[in-house]
């Protein structure tokens, strides 16, 4: 029973870190529909929606030309054998990563106008969805009490 016991442990071990390892990103999706319910979640600042929405706006440039690459890409590639179709699906995977990584450059800019505690929120909300956080130090927040 011990020697299970001991085998169930360290295979569950073993699982809960290859879910670590294999996790998702935690993104914010700047480039969404959800902006208005980020605003409420973080209660960001004035400053902080200003950044967000010229994120926003860069991210939407530089997508908008990848997704008309994308889109000439399968207009104009030849997709009649299994060679030309494994091609294509390279190609794609390669503007689709452009696109993704955009958008989490974009996310590690918002975040990096967190302070202690809206990251802290971002960070909870991470470990819920299992999804591996983007890692930024938070902007310390100045103390008002008690100064003069």
């Amino acid at each position: 029973m011990i020697k299970f016991k001991g085998a169930f442990y360290f295979f569950l071990g073993l699982v809960l870190l290859s879910i670590e390892l294999h996790a998702q990103d935690c993104t914010l999706d700047i480039g969404g529909d959800n902006t208005d319910m980020m605003v409420e979640v973080f209660q960001l600042s004035g400053e902080q929606v200003k950044t967000m929405e010229n994120l926003k706006s860069d991210l939407e440039i530089q997508t908008k030309s990848l997704k008309e690459d994308i889109q000439k890409l399968f207009n104009d590639h030849p997709q009649s054998s299994t060679e030309e179709l494994q091609v294509l699906a390279e190609k794609y995977r390669v503007l689709e990563q452009k696109i993704m990584d955009a958008s989490w450059e974009c996310d590690k800019k918002l975040l990096t106008t967190f302070n202690e505690k809206q990251y802290r929120r971002y960070m909870d909300l991470c470990h819920e969805a299992f999804r591996k956080p983007i890692k930024i130090i938070p902007v310390k927040v100045k103390d008002t009490v008690g100064s003069n």
